[in-house]
């Protein structure tokens, strides 16, 4: 009897690894499905890729750039939902391997990539938007007087949108802080002269003089640190 139990559960286990294996959704089911509350939506095409057509609140990482892979997956919840998608599904098929691979409980890839998704029909965001970068001369103006904090990021960047809430309540709690947004997918010279070149990086400034900076997800004690 013992041992059919255990055969059971090892059936019963091997049967949910093959559908968490198997666990791809055309397109229009997966259009319905990322419209759940807490669901993440990961684009791991390249950051030009992104820019020229997206799915709406996605994040984004270079699956073939892997530093920049691993370094922005892990700021993913890995008992959320995750829907993957990249071009075609090269790209996805490898990510959502690696993520189940390393802890992630519900990944779903889209069958066909984002090529899918267009021939449903299905709406891209990003699409022939273009935006003027912003100049050194306006930055240099904008940071020159009292405690200013520059945070270079961007939305689809996950430590960014993890960053979120302890920028708010940094702000929320000090009045006299000034936050100018760099950012991270547009303003590249910016980033380049000021040597800011991974997101999320932080710099404070007093009057125009830098007085610290940091990068990826910290607390707000570590950023008002740099207040002192």
């Amino acid at each position: 009897m013992k041992k059919i139990v255990v055969m059971a559960s090892l059936l019963l286990a091997g049967f949910n690894l093959f559908a968490q294996q198997q666990q791809k959704e055309d397109a229009a089911t997966f259009a319905k499905e990322i419209q759940q509350p807490g669901v993440q939506v990961f684009d791991v095409r390249t950051a030009g890729e992104y820019n020229s057509g997206h799915l709406a609140n996605a994040l984004q990482a270079d699956y073939n750039r892997q530093d920049e892979f691993l370094e922005r997956v892990k700021y993913l919840n890995k008992e959320k939902p995750v829907y993957v998608y990249c071009l075609g599904g090269g790209r996805s098929a490898k990510a959502v391997d690696w993520m189940r691979k390393n802890g992630f409980t519900n990944v779903v890839e889209l069958e066909g990539g984002i090529n899918a998704w267009k021939q449903a029909g299905l709406p891209v965001e990003g699409v022939g938007i273009s935006k003027a970068q912003l100049s050194m001369d306006a930055y240099k103006s904008s940071i020159m007087k009292g405690w200013v904090l520059t945070d270079v990021g961007a939305a689809w960047c996950p430590p960014c949108r993890q960053m979120e809430p302890v920028l708010a309540s940094l702000l929320a709690k000090h009045k006299n802080l000034k936050l100018v947004k760099v950012d991270g997918g547009n303003d590249t010279e910016v980033m380049k002269q000021i040597n800011a070149l991974k997101l999320p990086t932080f710099i404070m400034y007093k009057d125009g003089v830098e007085k610290g900076r940091i990068t990826g997800v910290v607390s707000q004690e570590t950023l008002e640190a740099m207040m002192k």
